[in-house]
């Protein structure tokens, strides 16, 4: 039987996770959510498995300085069963809420070395590290997955390996690696796996609100949702679920707010010695998020974009947020503005294009 999952912020409410994100979900970015509005869980970025692999300092500091005051879980990728085992003994040192498996990342990169997403075409691989991950974690093991790799035909597989494992709680994005993260998410899949799985599964992919977060766990039965992207763009995210699952009046950012999440999202970021060109060229990363719901013709998102300098930066946030700091930031992002100026990179792990 599943273990006990870490109690929620708002216990019998729909839980709600922040999604391991590549370059994005580090110590810092956890502070600033946790500052708007914690999700119920974080998840870290990947450590990276192999023979040479130690636990990544700055990933394990999300962990041992964690004081957003939710459970952190440790996710791992890799195929190499002794040394996934080795690091999970080292990462169990650590207080951490439990391991994650990835089974989705769709870079090429990553599932050309048959990990990540590349294991979804070898259930039999999955079972065997399953299997051993299980005898060697006493705590929670939990598992993220995507549909299928090309296609959802190991699903039902995949999904009897994850129910024979003994897995905590599984997380399903709906749709393929090949799939990257555009087309339509399967939310029928994911409905399929919170029917079937033995432990509570929450539903990965294009939860762009707190409407859209109701709408998802109504939609699939999963017990939550897990919300990756929209989360950079709208911090308040996990607040506003809690608030619509409770049916309590939902809190509206302003564009001046929203100012003031740039802000603190640059500082709190901005490591120590990092040169100022730099970081103002990650922090548009985040914000080409951000700004798919400041304007609706992505009038911020261009200006941004030529900003070289912290001042170039904030002077092109205080055009676009405080002529109007009352205006409210859009629920949803605005249609056809794109987050992505060169449509999906094939790194698809990264800031560039993090998960939804």
């Amino acid at each position: 039987m599943p273990g006990p999952l870490p109690a929620p912020i708002a216990p019998g409410q729909p839980l709600t996770a922040l999604a391991p994100m590549q370059d994005v979900t580090d110590l810092a970015f956890m502070r600033v959510v946790a500052s708007y509005g914690a999700p119920d869980y974080f998840f870290t970025e990947f450590f990276r498995v192999h023979a040479q692999s130690r636990p990544e300092r700055h990933i394990l500091r999300s962990i041992d300085e964690n004081d957003t005051g939710r459970p952190v879980f440790a996710q791992l990728i890799g195929e190499d069963i002794p040394h996934i085992l080795r690091t999970v003994e080292e990462l169990l040192r650590h207080p951490v809420a439990g391991i994650d498996l990835n089974l989705g990342c769709p870079a090429p990169k990553v599932y050309k070395k048959n990990v990540g997403g590349g294991l979804l075409r070898d259930p039999d691989r999955i079972a065997s590290i399953l299997s051993a991950l299980r005898a060697a974690v006493p705590g929670l093991l939990t598992v993220k997955m995507r549909i299928g790799f090309e296609d959802d035909q190991h699903f039902e597989r995949i999904l009897d390996v994850v129910n024979s494992s003994g897995i905590d709680l599984l997380t399903v994005h709906g749709r393929t690696v090949r799939d990257l993260y555009r087309g339509r998410v399967r939310y029928d899949r994911i409905a399929h796996a919170a029917a079937s799985a033995r432990c509570p599964v929450l539903a990965n992919g294009n939860a762009t609100s707190a409407r859209r977060a109701e709408g998802i766990v109504r939609e699939t039965g999963c017990a939550g949702v897990m919300i990756g992207r929209h989360a950079i763009r709208n911090p308040w995210i996990f607040r506003q679920c809690r608030e619509r699952f409770g049916g309590a009046p939902e809190h509206r950012p302003t564009l001046g707010e929203v100012r003031g999440y740039v802000e603190r999202l640059y500082r709190e970021t901005k490591g120590e010695g990092v040169p100022e060109r730099y970081h103002v060229s990650r922090m548009k990363k985040y914000l080409n998020f951000v700004g798919q719901g400041v304007d609706p013709r992505g009038d911020f998102l261009r200006d941004m974009r030529r900003a070289v300098t912290e001042s170039d930066l904030f002077g092109a946030c205080d055009r676009h947020m405080l002529s109007s700091p009352q205006a409210e930031f859009s629920e949803e992002p605005y249609p056809g503005v794109v987050a992505r100026p060169n449509c999906e990179s094939p790194d698809a792990c990264h800031l560039e294009s993090a998960p939804a």
